[in-house]
């Protein structure tokens, strides 16, 4: 009988998830690990915020997630789906057709535990090496951190599914931004509109993530200005909000 090949899934977001479920359905043996204490990754809203609110300095403690308190899907629920657990068919408080990261949350809960996914992860466990120790049969080293515990096992594969929504990029090139002595903040540690009360906010990006968080803003600062770089943004204020413009540069 041929051995069961041994695999590891790094992360516990979505992708994670999906892999872990297809690598279990071809009965495989599968072990995922979560850095967090909770699956869903960039799902699972966090409302701690990073030291460095630009994310430049690299030994500071890293908040996983992205997510704000105001945030919801951009696409309907329906098609937010696994083919085998459908979304659309599953209501956990927030029946809206774009519902918000809470309920999101409790889906991809929902599907782990119904799969069986769940024993699967181990929570609390950071991947601190993988290497190829052995080529002509492609074997993998995986050390790994569990609350200072250090494991080191040997695996037939390895999925990486950590995400790449934790590193902001920053808008570098832009004169006079470097020195500029005002607050400045990358988007990954936005969480509540609050600590904007009262200010005129420039908000560089014309994305949904910069649009969501404009009108978040614009509910309780004196003005919100979006920077796109596409010139074809057209300059207007905005429908909803008067307190909030759209700019384009200027070519």
């Amino acid at each position: 009988m041929a051995r069961s090949l041994k695999v590891a899934v790094i992360g516990a977001g979505v992708a994670g998830l999906a892999a872990a479920r297809e690598l279990q359905r071809e009965s495989l043996q599968v072990v995922v690990f979560e850095k967090s204490h909770q699956l869903g990754g960039t799902w699972a809203y966090d409302a701690r915020v990073e030291s460095d609110l630009l994310g430049i300095d690299p030994n500071r403690d890293v908040v996983h997630s992205s997510a704000y308190k105001s945030l919801k899907t951009n696409v309907p629920r329906v098609l937010m789906s696994f083919t085998d657990f459908k979304f659309g068919e599953k209501v956990y408080g927030d029946p809206r057709m774009y519902p918000g990261h809470e309920e999101v949350l409790k889906f991809f809960t929902d599907f782990a535990s119904y799969f069986e996914l769940t024993e699967l992860i181990r929570f609390n466990t950071l991947v601190t090496r993988v290497e190829v120790v052995d080529s002509d049969i492609t074997e993998f080293v995986v050390e790994s951190n569990t609350n200072g515990v250090i494991s080191v096992e040997v695996f037939d594969a390895v999925v990486v599914c950590n995400g790449h929504n934790t590193q902001p990029r920053l808008a570098t090139d832009i004169p006079g931004i470097k020195t500029w002595s005002r607050k400045q903040m990358h988007s990954h540690n936005y969480r509540v509109p609050e600590p904007f009360r009262d200010q005129i906010v420039v908000v560089i990006g014309s994305g949904p993530s910069a649009v969501d968080i404009s009108r978040d803003i614009a509910t309780v600062a004196k003005e919100v200005h979006m920077s796109s770089r596409s010139p074809l943004v057209k300059v207007a204020k905005s429908d909803k909000f008067n307190n909030m413009w759209q700019h384009s540069k200027v070519m």
